[in-house]
């Protein structure tokens, strides 16, 4: 099968021709029809990514939307000719998705949504896991509650905007001025957080009060930002970027609570996979209602320009998703 091969960290992706996998015990072989792309992605390509433990060589992409081929020993969830989407590889040692071929663990598939097309269910996987696991698993996000976005026009922002949403909550988000449309869209409160102050926006948004649950898409000092911005004893910091070291002073403060997402950890330990295929079947019942869509770049990208799409990616000029073709 042909397949996009990244030899060594720091040099450009090759295209090649390796070996069709086959369906062992508990897994599916996929025909990939569509890979998103994500900045880990272009991030483990250039060997800046160590807590991705991706050994060379190797198959880059996290995300697929594809058909079942045939089925291993032990899957009964699945025959061939389902339409299933999932983060099925891409770190450690498990094979990615810039190939026209996986065998994948079922556990972290779900049927794809009938609302959305390949490409769409392709930008889903771990932009949408990532935020089900902070918003929902661990900020346990309500109606009546108010949360903060902070990138809420980004990859893991619009996602966790639409969930919000769907669960009730008033959704602000902090954006800038050129992105401020796409949070309006999505039906969250804008937040120019080029000109606001922290302090200013909590004052106009929460009374002063602060919010039920700030969830951080950026990092580095947004999460510091998040820490000022919550509200006192019940607000609820969560971040998938917080690897820096941060004073919590802010947080103790006002005796709130914070939490740290790793989405990466089912596919790097094994522990977890049926949890990320109850996420996805999350995902698609909200697609389905109506209730979830992706935003995807406009442009189309192939196997054998998948430097472009990954260049893309880096460069910041995507308007959505960046997503492969493949089928």
């Amino acid at each position: 099968m042909r397949a996009v091969v990244l030899r060594e960290f720091d040099t450009p992706l090759v295209l090649s021709e390796i070996d069709k996998p086959v369906a062992g015990p508990g897994q599916v072989l996929v025909r990939i029809e569509a890979s998103g792309v994500n900045p880990l992605d272009t991030k483990i390509r250039a060997g800046k990514a160590a807590h991705a433990r991706r050994t060379l060589p190797a198959v880059l992409g996290l995300d697929l939307a594809g058909v079942v081929e045939e089925t291993g020993p032990g899957v009964t969830a699945f025959a061939p000719g389902d339409e299933v989407f999932g983060m099925t590889g891409g770190v450690g040692d498990v094979q990615g998705t810039l190939a026209e071929y996986a065998a994948v663990d079922a556990r972290l598939l779900a049927r794809k949504p009938a609302a959305l097309s390949m490409r769409e269910a392709a930008a889903l996987p771990l932009v949408f896991i990532t935020a089900w696991e902070g918003l929902v698993d661990r900020a346990r996000v309500h109606a009546g509650q108010k949360v903060l976005v902070h990138g809420g026009a980004g990859g893991i922002g619009q996602v966790a905007v639409q969930i919000a949403r769907a669960r009730g909550a008033e959704v602000f988000a902090t954006a800038s001025p050129a992105r401020r449309e796409v949070v309006q869209r999505l039906g969250a409160t804008p937040i120019d957080y080029t000109t606001t102050a922290v302090q200013e926006y909590v004052a106009e948004h929460t009374g002063g009060d602060g919010f039920d649950v700030v969830f951080d898409t950026v990092g580095g000092s947004v999460l510091d930002d998040s820490f000022a911005a919550v509200r006192t004893y019940t607000g609820h910091v969560v971040s998938a970027l917080g690897w820096g070291s941060h004073s919590l002073a802010p947080l103790s403060f006002r005796g709130a609570t914070y939490s740290g997402v790793f989405t990466l950890l089912p596919l790097l330990t094994g522990r977890g996979r049926e949890h990320h295929g109850e996420i996805m079947r999350e995902a698609a019942t909200l697609a389905d209602a109506g209730a979830l869509k992706p935003l995807l770049d406009p442009r189309h990208f192939t196997l054998a320009d998948v430097t472009d799409a990954h260049a893309a990616v880096e460069s910041g000029t995507a308007r959505g998703k960046v997503v492969v073709d493949i089928g």
